[in-house]
């Protein structure tokens, strides 16, 4: 049993899940700590800091950057259509992206924004704000919505460039990676497709009875 413990442990898949396990409690860690010292606080800047973003605490019953804010029909939409997303992206991470490592990485970071916000949707019934970026177009947010929207972006640069997997590999290593990957499944698939050419042990022919009695018959 020890012994499969420690080959379990030393697999890349379990060490990639481990760090992905870190980053999200650091973040989910950062992302309610942030809330927790907003709201005690109440924190409210004046000033913006070069002129785009100030601490400013605010209870956003709205999406990220403040977006539906006091709309409930949309709210309740967003919070099934979050866990929804939750279930869907660990999904994700055990399958379809399991040997991709920067791929788990991007997705333990939006995990830890999306629950950080869902903690606060479902106990409080509204999410905890406090960086104000509005000279750049957008409301209040929060470290939850920043993990949810640059996870997004990476997790997108991940599928479209980065790695063997995908779809337009950056370097050369990568796509030759990617064309020795696809020769193998074509070898595997034509030789499942091929039919079996074993030779059939045929028993030798042996003479009947009849054909074997060669005597001439003497009528009596």
């Amino acid at each position: 049993m020890k012994q499969k413990l420690i080959v379990f442990f030393k697999k890349r898949e379990t060490i990639v899940a481990l760090i992905s396990l870190v980053v999200f409690g650091v973040l989910l860690w950062v992302d309610l700590s942030t809330k927790a010292w907003a709201e005690s606080t109440n924190v409210r800047q004046n000033a913006f800091f070069l002129g785009i973003v100030r601490f400013y605490f605010t209870k956003n019953t709205g999406m990220a950057f403040s977006w539906f804010d006091d709309n409930e029909a949309a709210m309740t939409v967003v919070t099934i259509f979050t866990v929804v997303l939750i279930v869907a992206l660990a999904a994700l991470f055990f399958t379809v992206f399991k040997r991709n490592t920067p791929a788990r990485i991007t997705l333990a970071v939006i995990e830890a924004g999306a629950i950080g916000n869902l903690i606060d949707r479902l106990a409080l019934g509204y999410v905890r704000d406090m960086v104000d970026v509005s000279p750049l177009g957008f409301g209040v947010c929060n470290f939850a919505d920043f993990f949810i929207t640059f996870g997004g972006v990476a997790l997108l640069v991940v599928i479209a460039f980065i790695g063997k997997d995908a779809l337009f590999p950056l370097t050369k290593k990568w796509r030759d990676e990617a064309k020795a990957e696809e020769e193998r499944k074509e070898a595997l698939k034509a030789a499942a497709e091929s039919p079996s050419e074993a030779p059939s042990a045929q028993d030798p022919e042996t003479p009947s009875s009849e054909e074997g009695n060669n005597e001439p018959k003497h009528d009596e």
